[in-house]
């Protein structure tokens, strides 16, 4: 929730008066008790939301007023000293925060990492031994065939076509599920194959531009697939989009991606604040995306469509791995 100016601006006042007050107590002697004050207020900053940068503005604000009423300069020495334990500890909060971000990316990679590697066992079942089941079914069926009445055998055959139409769609699953095209060539070729299928489905238009070349690393080429993944299943569930298009590129050592419809769009802070199945998608692809390093914009209004756009910094390795022509 966005605070209005003026009372941001109070907020600000009333934060730095108490900043001030806390400091000039430490400076004359307040101890350890005074520095629970500071660890209290850093505390205070994080919920107000305040930046690092703006802490130490307030921090260099009241130390330039308390240091134009030290009478000596041995008063200013001991002014400073204490002033340096003070936000220490004041911004301690910070590097406590920043700690437990790092410790919550990494195990959201690591939970990534084991639901794909579930996701693959899945495929395998569905496409290789789903597949030798209905192997055994077609050859117990053409068993049966061979003692029927010529009459009876039509019958058969109809099974036979409704199972190659279940085979058929296991396939599909199985791909969709973890398309071997992303393990053996990438991210592109794997999004140009999911693209096409859907296309074909949903009888949509979908434009893929890109000049990208090159392989990633296979958690990156991962989270990049499922993103864009996901992008595409919520604009044709969603968007009734005419068309979509999908553009990947790589500039100043950032690679982008953009996934547009031309569809009804939606207000994208009212979505995720429902908490419905489109809203929790958005926020599994800035977490997917967050735990490598990645970042997602969405862009949408109402009859204007959407763009989504990610933006993902790329190592020295990975830029020369992966480049525009």
């Amino acid at each position: 929730m966005k605070l209005e100016p003026g009372r941001k601006t109070k907020e600000r006042l009333e934060f730095q008066a108490e900043y001030a007050a806390a400091l000039r107590d430490y400076a004359m002697g307040g101890g350890e008790a005074v520095l629970g004050r500071a660890y209290e207020l850093g505390r205070r900053a994080i919920a107000e939301r305040k930046s690092l940068l703006e802490l130490a503005s307030i921090h260099h604000q009241t130390l330039k007023e308390l240091f134009q009423n030290s009478p000596d300069r041995r008063s200013q020495t001991h002014l400073v000293n204490a002033s340096s334990d003070f936000l220490s500890e004041c911004v301690s909060p910070y590097e406590m925060a920043q700690r437990g971000f790092q410790d919550a990316v990494k195990a959201l990679r690591q939970l990534n990492e084991t639901l794909e590697e579930e996701i693959k066992r899945i495929a395998y079942s569905v496409h290789d031994e789903a597949g030798q089941l209905l192997v055994a079914v077609h050859l117990a069926l053409a068993n049966v065939a061979q003692e029927l009445p010529q009459a009876q055998r039509p019958q058969i055959a109809q099974i036979e076509d409704l199972l190659n139409e279940v085979e058929k769609h296991l396939r599909r699953y199985s791909h969709e599920l973890r398309p071997t095209i992303l393990d053996d060539l990438g991210w592109i070729p794997a999004i140009r194959f999911l693209a096409e299928g859907i296309s074909k489905r949903a009888n949509l238009p979908i434009h893929i531009e890109t000049k990208l070349s090159g392989r990633l690393p296979g958690t990156v080429e991962t989270t990049l697939y499922r993103v864009v993944q996901e992008a595409l299943t919520n604009a044709v569930k969603h968007a009734r989009a005419k068309s979509i298009w999908i553009r990947a590129w790589l500039k100043d050592n950032l690679l982008h991606c953009s996934i547009r419809d031309d569809g009804t769009g939606f207000d994208p802070q009212a979505v995720q604040a429902s908490g419905n199945r489109k809203g929790l998608g958005l926020v599994a692809m800035r977490e997917r995306l967050s735990a490598i390093g990645g970042t997602l914009w969405i862009e949408s209004s109402q009859r204007r469509g959407t763009e989504i756009l990610i933006r993902l910094p790329m190592e020295d390795n990975h830029v020369n791995q992966s480049s525009a022509r």
